[in-house]
């Protein structure tokens, strides 16, 4: 018996100590692994094709950064689309969220590729701050649903654009080509999302 309740309380313990004490937001623990390996990066000068099996990053810290945050910024963007094809009363604000759908989804496919090539570690899930807007997003309806989604794909979509456009030249060739290979794609739906916004009115 006194086994059993010894047990009982030191279970609250062994779960603090496997989440480290705190509730760390997916974004933060990606980037955190990821410090960890550009410090194991920064004791050899050179990255070569030993570092993914060394277990350190391939690229350098600022690029593992933009990897993160477009994980989590396309992984937002796959969301909202599902909930604006399903919720939206504009059929043109549907089909933006079905196309936002469909383009994400094949970037967030590439983007794995390229992060287990580069051994950066990506977010498992959407971050906290990204998550509350998704969940504002989801409590309007009608014609303040389509709306207040076009601003959120414009607004975002000129802050991707912005980031993309400062990685466009990136050290690394594997990123350079992935960044200029979604830059088009990037600016088409910023287009398009300027244009429907502008209809709504």
């Amino acid at each position: 018996m006194k086994k059993k309740i010894f047990l009982y309380l030191m279970m609250p313990l062994s779960l603090l100590a496997c989440n480290g004490g705190t509730n760390k937001d997916s974004v933060d623990k990606a980037d955190s692994s990821n410090e960890v390996k550009s410090d194991s990066t920064s004791t050899s000068n050179t990255m070569d094709t030993t570092t993914k099996s060394n277990g350190v990053l391939a690229v350098d810290e600022s690029t593992a950064k933009f990897l993160v945050n477009v994980a989590d910024v396309s992984m937002t963007e796959v969301q909202l689309g599902q909930i604006a094809a399903e919720k939206a009363s504009n059929q043109r604000v549907k089909d933006f969220g079905s196309m936002m759908v469909k383009d994400h989804s094949a970037a967030n496919d590439e983007l794995k590729t390229l992060a287990a090539n580069k051994n950066v570690t990506l977010p498992g899930s959407i971050s906290e701050e990204h998550q509350k807007k998704i969940d504002d997003l989801n409590k309007k309806t009608g014609k303040d649903f389509d709306k207040a989604y076009m601003d959120m794909m414009e607004d975002g979509h000129e802050s991707t654009v912005k980031d993309f456009e400062k990685n466009n030249d990136n050290k690394d060739a594997d990123v350079k080509a992935f960044v200029n290979k979604m830059l088009p794609t990037l600016k088409m739906h910023l287009d398009s999302a300027k244009a429907i916004k502008k209809a709504l009115k």
